[in-house]
């Protein structure tokens, strides 16, 4: 169903792929956009290691509670992910430093309070681990005024890629 990569030399392992998940900051989402065109947006995000009912484990973000990303994703729930973890110009090889992660995967819009909590708050220890207060607060706060947005994306593939002259 998913396309090999084409250079296989060059692939990360799944372990290597799911470090760089976890370690970054900002991915882009890619959905089905208006009109046939594909939406790309870049996001903070968290990964969430795997478990029996998801073998590749999630990514999760959250969101206003309209717009264009959500708007595709309840028209089409199959998304995809980048993360660039390496991306320098090394000159002197007319080339690229450069690690990334492609992941596709299903998403879907959280509705319950308890999931909606949840997600908010593992994405508030991702990014303000020291604020975990404010993070409870504000996230019962936009619970509450029901302007709280997560998604949660099943990863289904992944492949990761480091430049050739990069590879041991």
């Amino acid at each position: 169903m998913f396309r090999p990569l084409r250079r296989a030399s060059q692939a990360l392992t799944l372990e290597e792929c799911i470090q760089i998940l976890k370690r970054e900051s900002t991915m882009v989402l890619g959905v089905s956009g208006d009109d046939g065109y594909p939406y790309t947006v870049p996001l903070n995000f968290v990964y969430t290691d795997p478990d029996a009912a998801r073998p590749l484990g999630t990514i999760g973000f959250h969101c206003a509670v309209s717009g264009h990303k959500l708007d595709a994703i309840r028209r089409d729930e199959k998304v995809s992910v980048c993360v660039i973890s390496r991306d320098k110009v090394n000159a002197p090889l007319r080339a690229t430093d450069f690690e990334s992660v492609i992941a596709f995967g299903k998403a879907r819009i959280l509705t319950e309070p308890d999931e909606l909590r949840k997600a908010a708050l593992k994405i508030g220890d991702k990014y303000a681990r020291d604020y975990r207060a404010d993070c409870e607060a504000e996230t019962e706060d936009t619970i509450r005024r029901g302007t709280l947005a997560c998604v949660e994306i099943t990863l289904e593939h992944i492949s990761g890629k480091r430049a050739k002259h990069l590879m041991q």
